[in-house]
């Protein structure tokens, strides 16, 4: 699945939410120096975001379709998995991770971050959780249950919850990989508007439903968007940015 994103790129690139100023300001303030690597790069989307506050952005990238993409935006990528990458002598001041460190192996990451940072370095590694209306979640989940009962059901848990369980693994890794200081976490609370055309745009470039079957897919597209306009056509996102940091020692 890890490897199902670059499907198509180009939908990827223009659905998916960009991450909060202050978080990419916090990156940028508590890192020792501008030389940034991006891991699971993707189309580029925080290494641009790193790259107009100021930052020297290469990536690693495991979809050559993604890291194509990116590369059109300038952005100098290496085609491998993180745990595969070889550094080749390089060093950064900042290891950053948007919406792509649970496909790493927790410790292998940890490690090669490690080894790829400078002393005084950051590991930050962050998610962004978005918590639809409470209506539009229960009908969301009606459809998945109706249309697509293989997909996983969260039990009741909130986004925020499942991205904190990751941002705790990620800390694990941390310490079991050694070389760097206590790590610490940080959230960033944000809002955005979304009509129906952007909703659908954007899920089918979310996991399990990257390898959907074309007809379910559609099906499932038509009853969301249904859903979206029993309510007016467009609603608003709570997103929550949650990060997990380490210093390199």
């Amino acid at each position: 699945m890890a490897e199902s994103f670059g499907t198509d790129a180009e939908r990827y690139d223009r659905s998916r939410p960009r991450y909060p100023d202050a978080l990419v300001g916090r990156i940028v303030a508590e890192s020792p120096g501008p030389d940034v690597l991006d891991v699971g790069c993707g189309t580029g989307i925080v290494a641009r975001q790193l790259q107009a506050a100021g930052c020297r952005v290469s990536g690693v990238e495991p979809d050559a379709r993604m890291a194509d993409l990116a590369r059109q935006h300038g952005i100098e990528i290496d085609v491998a998995t993180f745990e595969a990458w070889d550094p080749d002598g390089r060093a950064f001041d900042a290891v950053v991770a948007g919406q792509a460190w649970h496909w790493v192996d927790p410790v292998a990451g940890a490690a090669k971050a490690a080894q790829a940072l400078r002393t005084g370095g950051i590991l930050a590694v962050f998610w962004n959780a978005a918590e639809l209306p409470a209506d539009l979640r229960e009908a969301f989940a009606a459809v998945r249950r109706e249309l697509a009962p293989e997909l996983p059901d969260l039990g009741g848990m909130s986004a925020v919850e499942a991205y904190l369980r990751m941002c705790a693994r990620a800390a694990d890794g941390v310490a079991a990989a050694g070389g760097f200081g206590d790590s610490r976490q940080w959230r960033f609370d944000w809002k955005q508007p979304c009509t129906r055309d952007q909703w659908l745009d954007q899920l089918p470039t979310t996991g399990f439903y990257t390898q959907m079957a074309p007809d379910k897919l559609a099906s499932v597209l038509v009853r969301t968007g249904a859903a979206i306009d029993a309510v007016g056509g467009s609603f608003t996102i709570d997103y929550s940015t949650v990060a997990l940091v380490a210093t390199r020692t």
